[in-house]
């Protein structure tokens, strides 16, 4: 985008390039803009949009007709190589810096005490030219803002001695707002200034009267303070306003927070924001430190009040809270009068035109600050609370800066200033004791507090004692209960609905990174979502994306240890990832339905109406899953882990392979305990297949010979053949045909007998490239036709996705290489839709072999670097190698004999750690030292 263009909603809504207007659009498109200049910098929702430009009587193409105006002003934004218009997750968000958008600098300016700068911004009436409610609602609060600014200016033109220069504007101002008493408390000043008393006392009997007339009140303490200032009939006169500096200390040794200091001191922040997180995330650490930081820029002092509403001690009122704020800024011998709302109206009088920082520390519920607000744009607001206060965002306009746990360096970095050279003595022990504390400010300052105590002490030892049992208790600095992590984490539940405490609880039992919804409702035996919400907005948990929810490590220890009903909850919990998986799976790989355990879920599980979901369902809950497996092994239920390991395989085999070590070794244990042979069995063939694709031959063998021997001994074929299989196919890795060939025969004829069509399909496949590479096409291609048309009948498309490689290596053998490039390129179109990684890098492998064969060199090396790009991201050897060569085939056909012969080495290296011959054999012909360039 171009850095010179200007947006303007303080007139017309517009967009202006080099000085001249660009044309934003019919009525509808400009409101789309205006709602995105408003919220410049920040996520805006489709639904907000939406709801913003029609109001309630969107017609049901809204969705679409925001797609097109978004479209149509990314257009008129220009290069899209810088556009300034970003889709965000559900909705859009405007990147312009705050100098661009004049109401984003006007509150900027504002802030600064350049009120005149910021009024020569205004261009007539804001948002000319937009209608809805959405829009006449934020014209008067706009309107509202320029009202305090004029007032902002006045009184700084007063104390400057140019009260003649406000006299006409202020007039104004009071004519439109009669009854805005800073305008006419500003214009008394500035009448009684220019030596005109008494058209200034005329003012007051006007306003006096009016305010009786229609309120039945009295003029507030500012307009009695500027009427005896006219009384009194000496322009020196002045009421004196105290200026408060009540902010706390600065906290000792404060670190980190830089990106949440940067959003704080960013130009165009709002005047009110709220700072939330976790209980003991350093919300109040952060607000007063950021409060001392930019305390010059609020010359008429900084105010303080803790609202205590987390406290075992009982919250602030909102009544309380004015009453010890006015305390603070009447003039001296005046008292705050009796009722809410008249404390409510006074405080906003006495900050008019003042510029002042509000911070309300630890608040409970919007309602419990609503009161509190200022209604002068000069003055700004910091909230802390635990709480989302959603209302304060969508009713007041404040932005929200959450507070996570830190960062692992600033944790580092804060206990290191805390402790000294302890942490770097011992950084192995103080690395450790920063995730003991979840990296909670809270925390990691209770545990220096226990360092210090213990001088003597090595740090690991701390770490061993906070390993244990005790971490709660040890964390709790003396016995201060503002201070123990336990007693705050316990403030927090006292506001919740029984539901949600209970469900808290539970959800200390999830051995898993995060739950979605539908687990913690498996969890809990009972609907959630109110619940999770509740917690949600305490920051008991915290939302991660979608519909995902966490929670630190020290409130899981805590949630865990209220937690009632552990064996009951875990087995309905299991049972939900059981019947979820085996639903995805089913989606993914309905042809293999039968070689997996059948399962019947309990509770609802995902949708998973397209395949896609399915996979998108097991990537994300992936570490769930390996979790729930080693989990239910330790916890009694290890046939909940062979089982789970059992539907995973064939995901699992794709592109995780720490993840199949971690199920498929666990597994191997549990089946051990269960006395369970075949599963055991099963487990060892599904490793020792994980252990091949990564080059790892001698112990894969190792594997499948225990596993052949278990099924022998049981009796069990299923097993025999499967270990035979993959046995076979790590002989065909390793170059040797003849040996591969007989191990599969020996496995194709037990899948035969047992009826298992869906392992002799597989088993055909392999054995048809395997015969095509001794040289018996026509076998081969016997082979993988059968192979193709089983997979086909059964639906099973990865199957069928292999069955076409084969038959294309087979048309290959034969010379038709554009149509074995087909047959790949189908073959690659499965793969992708199941998402199976490493399959589709073989698949590009031996398509990029195919289009060297037919003269598209370019085509080939992309294939092939695609390829080794997947390899070497699962680290899969084997395969690096093949692609490898592949890619050095290609660059000798280019006469690039330079990075053939880098490729070559490389391929050369991999495949002597192996012991893949063949590759072995294609590098060294490469290399110049074999006889011939061997067929891929």
């Amino acid at each position: 985008m171009d850095r010179g263009m200007e947006f303007r909603v303080l007139g017309a809504v517009e967009v202006r390039a080099g000085g001249r207007v660009v044309p934003a659009g019919e009525p509808r498109q400009r409101a789309v803009l205006a709602v995105l200049l408003l919220e410049a910098g920040r996520p805006v929702a489709l639904e907000t949009l939406i709801g913003r430009v029609w109001g309630e009587t969107a017609p049901p193409g809204a969705r679409r007709s925001i797609y097109a105006y978004v479209a149509r002003l990314r257009r008129v934004l220009g290069d899209a190589t810088d556009q300034p218009l970003i889709r965000t997750s559900g909705g859009y968000l405007l990147d312009a810096d705050p100098q661009q958008v004049d109401v984003l600098w006007f509150r900027t300016l504002l802030a600064r005490g350049e009120a005149r700068a910021a009024l020569d911004l205004w261009q007539g009436e804001p948002l000319s030219g937009v209608g809805g409610v959405w829009a006449d609602r934020i014209r008067e609060t706009l309107w509202d803002e320029h009202a305090a600014a004029v007032v902002a200016w006045a009184h700084t033109e007063i104390r400057d001695g140019r009260a003649e220069t406000v006299l006409a504007p202020l007039t104004e101002l009071a004519e439109q707002r009669p009854m805005f008493e800073p305008a006419t408390e500003a214009l008394i000043r500035a009448l009684h200034a220019a030596g005109r008393p008494s058209d200034a006392l005329i003012r007051y009997d006007r306003i006096r009267r009016l305010l009786r007339d229609e309120l039945g009140a009295d003029p507030g303490p500012a307009l009695q303070a500027a009427h005896q200032v006219v009384l009194s009939n000496d322009p020196a006169v002045v009421t004196i306003r105290p200026v408060p500096a009540q902010l706390p200390a600065d906290v000792p040794a404060f670190t980190g927070r830089a990106a949440e200091l940067a959003e704080l001191d960013r130009p165009g922040t709002p005047p009110i924001v709220c700072l939330t997180g976790t209980p003991g995330a350093g919300k109040t650490a952060l607000a007063v430190h950021w409060a001392h930081r930019a305390r010059d820029r609020f010359p008429d002092g900084q105010l303080y009040v803790n609202l205590r509403g987390f406290d075992p001690e009982q919250p602030v009122t909102p009544m309380e809270a004015l009453g010890t704020l006015l305390a603070a800024v009447l003039p001296q011998g005046r008292a705050a009068p009796a009722g809410l709302d008249e404390r409510a109206a006074q405080y906003r009088t006495q900050l008019a035109g003042r510029r002042m920082l509000v911070v309300l520390d630890n608040a409970a519920t919007v309602e419990q600050v609503r009161h509190l607000l200022p209604g002068a744009p000069t003055c700004a607001v910091l909230v802390t609370s635990r709480d989302s206060l959603a209302g304060l965002v969508s009713v007041h306009g404040a932005r929200r800066i959450p507070l996570d746990v830190l960062t692992q360096p600033a944790a580092a970095g804060l206990l290191r200033e805390l402790v000294g050279d302890r942490v770097t003595r011992e950084p192995a022990a103080a690395a450790m004791l920063v995730e003991q504390c979840a990296r909670l400010p809270l925390a990691l300052r209770i545990a220096a507090e226990l360092a210090a105590s213990r001088p003597d002490a090595t740090l690991r030892a701390l770490t061993t004692e906070l390993a244990g049992q005790r971490r709660l208790d040890l964390l709790s600095d003396g016995g201060d209960p503002r201070a123990a992590v336990r007693a705050v984490f316990s403030w927090s539940l006292r506001h919740l609905p029984a539901a949600a405490v209970d469900l808290f609880a539970l959800l200390g039992l999830h051995p898993g990174p995060w739950i979605d919804t539908l687990a913690a409702a498996a969890l809990s035996g009972r609907p959630v979502r109110e619940s999770l919400a509740a917690l949600t907005r305490a920051h008991l948990i915290h939302r991660l994306a979608d519909d995902r929810y966490g929670l630190h490590d020290l409130l899981r220890a805590y949630a865990a240890e209220r937690a009632a009903d552990g064996p009951a909850a875990l087995a309905r919990l299991y049972d939900h990832y059981l019947g979820a998986a085996s639903a995805a799976m089913q989606v993914l790989y309905p042809g293999e339905a039968g070689r997996r355990p059948p399962v019947t879920a309990t509770g609802p599980v995902p949708d998973f109406a397209e395949p896609e979901t399915a996979r998108d369902w097991l990537h994300t809950e992936l570490p769930n899953l390996t979790a729930i497996a080693v989990h239910a092994a330790a916890h009694q239920a290890p046939a909940v882990t062979v089982r789970l390991a059992a539907i995973l395989y064939r995901y699992l085999d794709g592109d995780q392979h720490s993840a199949a070590v971690v199920v498929f070794e666990t597994a191997r244990s549990a089946a051990r305990d269960l006395g369970d042979e075949p599963g055991e069995a099963y487990a060892l063939n599904a490793l020792a297949y994980t252990y091949a694709q990564e080059g790892r031959h001698p112990v894969a063998i190792e594997r499948l010979e225990e596993a052949l021997r278990l099924s022998s001994r049981g009796g069990d074929e299923v097993g025999e053949a499967r270990a035979l299989g993959n046995l076979a196919m790590i002989e065909e890795q390793l170059g040797r045909y003849e040996s591969a060939a007989q191990r599969f025969e020996q496995a194709l004829h037990r899948f035969r007998r047992l009826g298992d069509r869906t392992g002799e399909a597989h088993v055909r496949t392999r054995l048809a490239s395997v015969e095509a590479r001794l040289g018996h096409v026509g076998t081969a291609r016997g082979h993988a036709e059968r192979a193709l048309a089983m997979h086909q009948r059964s639906g099973h498309r990865f199957g069928e996705a292999w069955a076409l490689n084969s038959l294309s290596e087979v048309e290959s053998r034969s010379g038709r290489h554009a149509v074995a490039a087909d047959g790949h390129r189908q073959a690659l179109a499965l793969f992708r839709e199941l998402g199976h990684r490493s399959s589709q890098a073989w698949t590009l492998d031996s398509l990029g072999a195919q289009e060297r064969r037919l003269g598209r060199h370019g085509r080939a090396r992309e294939h092939h670097q695609q390829a080794l790009d997947i390899f070497d991201d699962l680290g899969e050897r084997f395969g690096q190698a093949s692609a490898l060569n592949g890619l050095g085939e290609t660059y000798a056909a280019c006469d690039d004999h330079e990075r053939a012969l880098t490729s070559y080495r490389r391929a050369f290296e991999l495949a002597v750690g192996t012991g893949a011959r063949d590759q072995q054999a294609r590098a060294l012909a490469g290399l110049g030292e074999g006889e011939a360039e061997p067929d891929h």
